[in-house]
């Protein structure tokens, strides 16, 4: 064993590119970027150079991170899904959100009969439309709960490809959910639905003191083992879904609900996770990306389109209000973060907490429909 494949050495390296990713994802330009991709990136250079073990000479190490880690990140992140908050969020945004749902499982499968991906991608289509499915409904818990489910992180080059056209399709709608409001007004005046007045809380939920800590290895080991029973003794329920099922059951638990630090702890572990599949993607196999990822984006792109148009024509026989409109398409799309930025770009201050809480509820449901969409197809 050379000092390169050393366990010890191998996860200090991943811990030191997480360290640079958020540092460097801080900065103007590595903003734009995220940190999620930044990791992926510059694991991908190490691994190139030869100074940690690719794909090629892969080590236990990563296959103990895509068995036990990743899983537990997932479960640690929905144990911030509090679904009796959803109410503050009111009905107007919950119906948006849950028509915004329906159109993004629409989308993903018009699109895939007029894209027909399973052409390029071939058995690996079905698994990518899924996780596009969870990510286009709560974001990227249900994204990499599909994607473990199927070993998909194993094919680093494609998983890392499918996260970047994610990337550019999601800022890419940032520039549309903006834009359509205005426009649309100017075709069909729309009416602000009046919403109550949600002052957001400043809850210090990611202090990770040793109370916390205690609880959430607990936690995390016991939910990871009990799943483990249940794939046991039901083969036919995927060992991810019983996982996150727990963890949504256990975070409506106000003990639970109040522990702090699982977002941290759980957004840590994706890192490392993420890091891993970088140290997956090997030159030589990017090449053969060029058509599979222009199909990539050609189907995550019309996808997100038709989700829109849907969202825009369902929804508006519900509430005609384009900006909130836009705000949970934008949730659906982009995650509660940037539905955030775009309630404060319209200036509805008034609807901030409301586009945290259903983006909340995305993350609930989009495991559940990725699954649904996969088994569809």
């Amino acid at each position: 064993m050379t000092f390169t494949d050393h366990p010890l050495y191998v996860l200090a390296m991943l811990c030191l590119m997480v360290v640079v990713s958020v540092y460097v994802a801080k900065t103007k330009v590595g903003s734009k970027v995220g940190a999620a991709l930044l990791v992926i990136l510059f694991t991908a250079v190490l691994a190139n150079l030869k100074l940690i073990p690719s794909a090629s000479n892969t080590i236990p190490l990563y296959e103990g991170i895509f068995t036990y880690l990743a899983p537990i990140s997932i479960f640690y992140l929905l144990l911030g899904v509090n679904l009796q908050s959803l109410k503050k969020a009111g009905a107007p945004m919950i119906i948006l959100f849950l028509i915004g749902s329906l159109a993004t499982v629409l989308g993903i499968l018009i699109a895939w009969y007029i894209v027909s991906p399973q052409n390029i991608l071939g058995d690996d289509g079905n698994i990518i439309a899924g996780m596009l499915t969870g990510t286009y409904t709560g974001g990227s818990v249900n994204f990499n709960a599909i994607a473990l489910e199927y070993d998909f992180q194993e094919r680093g080059v494609l998983y890392a490809g499918t996260i970047a056209v994610d990337n550019v399709v999601t800022t890419l709608w940032i520039i549309v959910t903006l834009a359509f409001p205005p426009l649309l007004r100017g075709i069909w005046k729309d009416k602000k639905v009046k919403a109550t007045r949600q002052t957001l809380e400043a809850e210090d939920k990611d202090q990770l003191g040793m109370h916390s800590l205690m609880w959430l290895a607990f936690l995390g080991i016991g939910a990871f083992y009990l799943s483990e029973l249940v794939k046991q003794v039901l083969p036919q329920i995927p060992f991810i879904l019983t996982l996150s099922t727990v963890g949504i059951l256990l975070a409506q638990i106000p003990f639970v609900s109040k522990l702090g630090g699982s977002h941290t702890l759980g957004l840590f572990l994706v890192y490392l996770f993420l890091a891993v599949i970088g140290a997956y993607c090997e030159i030589s196999a990017v090449v053969e990306l060029q058509q599979i990822g222009l199909t990539l984006l050609l189907f995550a792109g019309l996808a997100v389109v038709l989700h829109g148009i849907l969202i825009i024509l369902l929804g508006s026989l519900a509430y005609r209000d384009w900006e909130m409109i836009s705000i949970v398409s934008q949730a659906n799309i982009g995650g509660g973060t940037t539905a955030i930025a775009l309630a404060e770009s319209f200036n509805r201050k008034e609807l901030v907490l409301p586009a945290i809480l259903v983006g909340t509820l995305g993350n609930a449901l989009g495991t559940y429909l990725g699954f649904l969409v996969v088994g569809v197809l």
